[in-house]
């Protein structure tokens, strides 16, 4: 095989012992030579028709998989297709590729291989740049200090025989630039092919919105044209001007885009003859930068939405006099990839959720109308999908809701205009613990501190009234658990005050078990009535209907009493101690229910209606398995109950019709020995949990 036929790919010389000793532990390339014919064949031949490339039939194109296949074959693979189709199998990897609008023509030609080509034809050599002082001593590349230079002139090193440094001849230094900026010039010549054909195609769906757009206007208008005329033509010109506006701004973006193009060609164009690195390089660090800017021109800065309204008012009704007020076309500026969502990473199982959607424009500024085409696509773990519901606010913003039903990892997906907007899909975790907002309260008697407080209640106004009944007090907090003041009367001595609840006037009744009274105080602490009952033996627990009744649960009795709201005795529930159905064991609370029916709690939940006539049984599947504690219905009728059971201890939910719907069991701040609860107005249910001697506020919708 003659030399002349061999082409150094890279090229370098081997350091003697000597030098190799000086150059420390320093890494070195070697040499390797490939055959003429064979580097031809394998990078300068066409793969399916075995023709090496040129300029005429067999140009070589580059394909969105990476293979280099020559314009003939590509053309003879599209008219042997049956069907007409806008794509093609690349014949190397069998990848579907898509047609560009323009053809087969339009794909982007093979930069590297145009240049091995030119390469070839001028028959190059590389030269192995030497020392100007020395001559025969082949100059090196630091890849570390990225400097050039002589182990002769430098004594050896020129890093001071440090061990990381990177050492290369220099001729294969300059190929490996050149190989680095023929790829980053490749790159951005494909992300601005990418930008050109969103952008074209956005044009193209703004131009069909446009002329959808123009039919519902003539047809909206067709019924009159009489009167209608004048403002069908002011229409069609905002219409017009709207197109105009967003061709333009795209358009500006297209000429944009070419530009680049052309700039990355120029730059590249006789790349060959530089042996310079410091031009080399540069031209690097300007693709680097380039390469970035190029990111920013694939999103198109306008979009095609346009959508034509009349419906929105009663312009139709009142045509005449409301003539002006009638059509209007509806755009939007908003770009979907600046668009940002804000919400929650943890969610809970049960509990609606809100991701929070903020349109802006291209240059940042937030939209100050809605109408945008937001869809929304939420999966679980297994891929089903979850029910969102988006609102509009109709000032640029949206509302995602959802409800998760199972623990683990959602996504979730949202677009507008069928573009993903930042940081879409989202994950978010779902969890089925349920940790209390808020808690207040430990064992002591001042400002923040309960010894065995029991009952609770919540005042119209969303104080929070808790009987701290070691203490013999009622303690006043805010709706966020501050603490606001302690309330002391005759009703809540004997450290036995348990039951509390609120009258229809927001006066507060207490119930005491050890001297069994019940006790009406006002808000600021004043006693306002006082009475008791002969049957009494162990009051526990209060109630209030909307009559201003009293109802009274009795443990030790095993019966429910209740009274007008003088105090004289109405009617009692119950007969003897039993399981049966109107019999009670030990009560441990009570509710008022929907028609004020009486929710009574002892081993199992029973609701009454107000005459005290059994009407049905919650949850028996529960009886005997636990214990509970406290229970409140709702303004939705859901029955919440604290209940213990099997060491466990948690909130419960049903429907008033006695259908389970799920639990309250929080990880980090675990329920001891729960007892009454209430529920606020914005569905959040404050718990009080006795063995840890506070109170804790949880979200249950």
């Amino acid at each position: 095989m003659k030399a002349e036929d061999d082409v150094d790919v890279t090229i370098s010389k081997t350091l003697s012992k000597e030098e190799l000793e000086k150059m420390m532990t320093s890494r070195l390339v070697e040499t390797v030579s490939i055959n003429y014919d064979d580097f031809s064949e394998s990078f300068l031949t066409c793969g399916t028709c075995m023709c090496t490339y040129d300029s005429q039939e067999h140009i070589p194109k580059l394909l969105p998989c990476s293979h280099t296949v020559c314009r003939l074959c590509l053309e003879r693979i599209v008219e042997a297709q049956t069907r007409d189709t806008a794509s093609i199998r690349c014949p190397i990897c069998r990848d579907v590729i898509q047609i560009p609008r323009g053809g087969v023509a339009t794909f982007p030609p093979s930069f590297l291989v145009n240049q091995l080509m030119d390469l070839m034809a001028r028959q190059r050599r590389d030269i192995i740049p030497k020392c100007s002082i020395h001559s025969s001593q082949e100059l090196l590349f630091c890849e570390t200090c990225d400097i050039v230079f002589c182990t002769v002139c430098t004594g050896g090193t020129h890093c001071g025989g440090n061990h990381e440094h990177t050492v290369i001849p220099f001729s294969i230094a300059i190929k490996r630039m050149s190989e680095i900026l023929l790829h980053k010039a490749n790159r951005c010549l494909v992300n601005l092919t990418r930008a050109q054909d969103n952008v074209t195609e956005e044009m193209r769906k703004l131009d069909a919105n446009v002329d959808r757009t123009f039919e519902l206007v003539n047809r909206s208008f067709q019924d009159l044209i009489g009167l209608l005329e004048r403002r069908r033509h002011e229409v069609l010109q905002h219409l017009q001007s709207v197109r105009d506006e967003k061709r333009k701004v795209l358009r500006e973006q297209l000429d944009i885009i070419q530009g680049e193009k052309d700039q990355v060609e120029r730059d590249c164009g006789g790349l060959h003859y530089q042996v310079e690195v410091r031009n080399i390089t540069k031209k690097i660090s300007d693709l680097n930068e380039k390469l970035d800017a190029t990111t920013t021109l694939i999103e198109p800065r306008e979009n095609a939405f346009v959508r034509y309204e009349h419906k929105h008012n009663a312009a139709i009704a009142n045509v005449e006099h409301a003539l002006r007020d009638f059509g209007r076309v509806r755009v939007s500026k908003t770009f979907p990839a600046l668009c940002t969502a804000r919400y929650d990473a943890l969610a809970v199982t049960h509990l609606e959720w809100l991701v929070r959607v903020g349109a802006v424009d291209y240059h940042g500024d937030v939209q100050t109308e809605g109408g945008d085409p937001l869809f929304v696509d939420m999966r679980n773990e297994t891929g089903d999908r979850v029910e969102a519901r988006v609102r509009d606010s109709n000032d640029g913003s949206y509302t995602v809701r959802y409800t998760p039903h199972l623990e683990g990892t959602y996504k979730l997906f949202i677009s507008i205009f069928d573009r993903p907007i930042r940081g879409s899909p989202f994950k978010i975790d779902v969890t089925e613990t349920n940790n209390p907002v808020l808690q207040c309260g430990d064992r002591g008697s001042g400002e923040h501190s309960f010894i065995q407080p029991v009952g609770i209640a919540v005042h119209q106004t969303g104080n929070i009234y808790v009987t701290d009944t070691g203490n013999s007090r009622i303690k006043v907090l805010t709706d966020e658990l501050h603490f606001l003041k302690h309330i002391a009367s005759e009703g809540l001595r004997s450290q036995s005050a348990t039951g509390i609840a609120i009258t229809p006037s927001q006066n507060l009744v207490v119930v005491n078990w050890r001297t069994k009274q019940v006790t009406e105080i006002t808000p600021d602490g004043k006693q306002r009535l006082q009475f008791t009952c002969a049957d009494f033996i162990e009051p526990v627990c209060v109630a209030v209907n909307s009559r201003g009744e009293v109802v009274v649960g009795d443990s030790g009795a095993h019966k429910v009493f209740i009274f007008d709201a003088t105090g004289k005795l109405l009617r009692r529930i119950g007969s003897t101690k039993g399981e049966d159905p109107g019999q009670f064991s030990l009560i441990a609370a009570l509710a008022i229910g929907a028609n004020d029916d009486v929710v009574v709690a002892d081993s199992r939940l029973q609701i009454f209606g107000r005459s005290g006539k059994f009407n049905r049984e919650i949850y028996p599947e529960g009886k005997g398995k636990g214990q509970y504690g406290g229970i409140v219905v709702d303004r939705d009728q859901r029955v919440l109950v604290t209940r213990s059971e099997r060491g466990r201890n948690f909130v419960q939910l049903f429907t008033y019709s006695g259908k389970p719907l799920f639990q309250i069991d929080s990880l980090d701040a675990k329920l001891k020995r729960p007892a009454g609860l209430a529920v606020t107005h914005d569905h959040h249910v404050v718990i009080v949990d006795l063995g840890n001697d506070c109170v804790k506020k949880y979200r249950y919708k």
